[in-house]
Formats: C-alpha cells, sequence, structure tokens
C-alpha cells in the first residue's frame, strides 16, 4: 500500500499518492475526489485509503512516445489530425509571443491536448462541438475551471488561425460550454502577521524579496528583476521596467531576463521611502565589500541585479517561491504564497482608505477591472460608508435615546464588517 494524503484545493478535497517509479524516484499522483472540504472529512478518508490499497504505480510507468514534428503551415489540409494542427499552431505564434507566453501555450497543448486527441484520431475538418466539449468534461474532473478556460483559449485561437486559412469554415469552438471560471480570492496578512514576517526575514536571502512584496507589492519576476539603475537616489524613486522569469523551452528550463514588464501598465515609478533608501544603501556598500573579499570567486554575471546572494548568483524566482513556504513553516508563521504579499499590500491599502484607482497604478494593474475584481471584497472603506449611509438615512432608533441607538447600531456595522 503506497503512502497518501488529504490535501484542500480550492475548497474541494484532493488525494495525493507518494510512491516511487521502476528507477527508484520518488512521484506524488493527485486524484480530485469532488468533495467540498465542509462536512466531507471522513468520505474524503474513506477515498483515501481505498485509493491507497488500489493503486498500482507500475501502471504509471510512462509509454515510449513517437516524437512529432509539426507539419509546416503551408502544407496543411482539413485532413490533418486536429492533434497535429495544434502542434503547427504552435510553430506559428511562436514568432508571435514572449518566450514565458509560449512555453504556458506549449505545456498546455503538448502535455494536454495533443495526447487527448491524438488518441481520438479525430481530424480537423471532421472536428465538433460535442469532440471538444467531451475533453473539457473530462479535464474538468481533474483540473480546475479556470484551467479548463486556458485549454479553451489555446484551442480557440488555432481553430480562428484554421478559418482564416480556409481549412474549416467556422470554428466549432464557438459552440460549447464552458465552466463557470473560478473567482479568486486571495489570502494575505495583516499589519501585525507582517511586521512579525519582517522582523523573522532580516538578515536572511529572503528579506529583500519579502520586503518588495509586501511594500510595494511587486511580483516575483519584478522582484528578481531589479537592478541598481532602476534606483535613482536623487530623486528618490525606484522604476519597475526589467523582469526575470523561469519557463521550460523544449523541454529546458531557461531563465528569461528581459526589459519589460507583464503588461505596459506594470512598467511604473514608485517613491523610494526613507527605510528602503537606507537599507539599499546599505546594501550597495555591502555587496562591493563581498566582491572585493570574494575576487575572482564571486559572479560577476549579475552586477547590475539588487537580489543576489553573498556570491553574486541572482536569487532566482523558483529559489523564491520554494523557500518561502519553508520559512514560514520553520517560523511558526501562517502558510502564504509569496504572490500574496502582494494581496497583503492591497489588503492594508484599502484598509487605510486609499481610493482603488491609485491600488491600481501601485501595483501595475493594465486596467482598473483587474484591480476591482480582485480586490473590492476587501474595499472595507465603502463597505463602511454604505453601512453608515443606510444607517443615517433609516430610522431604527427608539423614541426614548434616537441618538444613542443610532450610534449602537452604527458601532455594531463597524464590527460586522472587522469580522
Amino acid at each position: 500500500m503506497v503512502a497518501g494524503h488529504l490535501q484542500e484545493k480550492r475548497g474541494y478535497f484532493y488525494i495525493v499518492l507518494n510512491y516511487k517509479d521502476s528507477n527508484g524516484k520518488r512521484k506524488s499522483k493527485w486524484i480530485a475526489t469532488s468533495l467540498p472540504v465542509k462536512g466531507n472529512k471522513r468520505k474524503a478518508d474513506e477515498l483515501l485509503q481505498q485509493a491507497r490499497i488500489e493503486f498500482r504505480p507500475e501502471a504509471e510507468e510512462p509509454k515510449p512516445t513517437v516524437p512529432v514534428t509539426a507539419v509546416p503551415v503551408t502544407s496543411l489540409t482539413g485532413d490533418v489530425l486536429f492533434a497535429d494542427f495544434m502542434l503547427s499552431w504552435l510553430d506559428v505564434i511562436k514568432r508571435s509571443v514572449s518566450p514565458v507566453t509560449f512555453s504556458s501555450y506549449s505545456e498546455m497543448v503538448k502535455g494536454i491536448t495533443v495526447p487527448y486527441f491524438r488518441k481520438t484520431g479525430i481530424r480537423l475538418s471532421a472536428l465538433k462541438p460535442r469532440d471538444i466539449q467531451a475533453f473539457y468534461d473530462e479535464k474538468i474532473k481533474t483540473v480546475s475551471a479556470n484551467t479548463v478556460i486556458h485549454y479553451h483559449a489555446n484551442i480557440h485561437k488555432a481553430l480562428d488561425m484554421a478559418v482564416k486559412m480556409e481549412l474549416i469554415t467556422s470554428n466549432p469552438s464557438d459552440h460549447v460550454e464552458l465552466p463557470k471560471k473560478n473567482r479568486f480570492v486571495g489570502s494575505f496578512y495583516n499589519g501585525d502577521e507582517l511586521n512579525e514576517l519582517f522582523a523573522a526575514a532580516k538578515g536572511t536571502k529572503l528579506e529583500l524579496p519579502i520586503l518588495f512584496g509586501a511594500f510595494y507589492g511587486l511580483r516575483r519576476s519584478e522582484v528578481v528583476g531589479l537592478k541598481w539603475d532602476a534606483v535613482d537616489f536623487e530623486n528618490n524613486t525606484i522604476t519597475i521596467r526589467h523582469t526575470v522569469t523561469v519557463c521550460c523551452i523544449d523541454g529546458k528550463k531557461v531563465m528569461v531576463a528581459a526589459d519589460r514588464t507583464k503588461n505596459k501598465s506594470s512598467m511604473r515609478t514608485l517613491p523610494l521611502v526613507p527605510f528602503f533608501k537606507d537599507r539599499l544603501l546599505c546594501l550597495q556598500e555591502e555587496q562591493s565589500r563581498q566582491r572585493r573579499l570574494c575576487g575572482k570567486s564571486y559572479c560577476r554575471d549579475y552586477l547590475g541585479y539588487i537580489c543576489v546572494d553573498e556570491l553574486g548568483a541572482l536569487i532566482k524566482p523558483d529559489y523564491i517561491s520554494a523557500a518561502f513556504p519553508k520559512f514560514l513553516d520553520s517560523h511558526g508563521l501562517r502558510r502564504i504564497r509569496f504572490h500574496d504579499l502582494r494581496h497583503s499590500c492591497a489588503s492594508l491599502l484599502l484598509a487605510h482608505g486609499v481610493p482603488m484607482k491609485q491600488i491600481q497604478e501601485w501595483l501595475g494593474h493594465s486596467d482598473f477591472s483587474t484591480t476591482a475584481n480582485i480586490y473590492s471584497h476587501l474595499d472595507y472603506t465603502a463597505k463602511l460608508s454604505s453601512a453608515e449611509a443606510l444607517v443615517t438615512s433609516l430610522d431604527f432608533a427608539s423614541e426614548a435615546e434616537p441618538s444613542r441607538y443610532k450610534t449602537s447600531q452604527k458601532g455594531k456595522i463597524k464590527a460586522l464588517f472587522r469580522q
């Protein structure tokens, strides 16, 4: 019987089985239970025990695959297998999207979409909405609705290209039913928790990433991409304009550094507050001293970057994601993702009455709706104003003590929204 445990994800229980393959390599398998977390612990435990007993690791051994080369787009006909057409579409878009975006597309298409439709043997000209719907209905059993929507985005774009090339007359993915998108609600730390986190991180490798993530709301790629030439110590500004990301290209993990951000609005200039100015000036002197001490052993590939270790090596994005939860656990702090420091920043700004529009500009969201959709549930000030307006307008007071009663009602409403 293999080892396993239950994992909560998006409000549902998942079974996670741990085993070793024929080469002794540790692996894990996730199995959806479709059971909501609330009130289903016993049922989920029963399913876990059953899965541990019935699971056969040898059945999970990967089967040899035949390498597939994409057919040149100019040679395509409607008779091509839909799986092969998707590979050809990848070849076309590779020239027009960033390496990071292409890596995401490629992973979904080559890892999920192509294997599924290759088994069906469906050709592009014979593809029907019901075939695509069957694919979505199958995948929703193991992945989130948002992931299925990502699969659909790629399929829809590819079939749009097929229509433009006159390989098919209409796009069959226009006529499928998509699952309802999961509304994302980020976790976040309050002010006390952030101060405790800052104290624990002081002097560690994660100190700067944590500070920049929580105070400036920087994304992981923006933190790692910070350079000294982005800091203007005279005018007290810091400009976010360079990012470092990790992606998988042709089966290999590569680090992509570029003078660009997630979107045009993400390229922004923020005030360099006194605390960060002093901290960065001290860091400059510290890094200069370390270069002198280490001599030739000091890595000189990342001299322009701020977030480097004692030997000058860049603190990579993957390290931050992997080390952050372990750091929280080791210090007894509530577990959140590194990206949730960005949400913590937004929640504090909202709690102190900063308008949503200003928060959009601080975080570098592409448009106001993005900020509003993510953080509207945290907008305490707006809800409190609405509640107090209703209390003032409606006569809930007793005849004996109207003013005192209204004040009491306001207090109750404030307490309600603070919960």
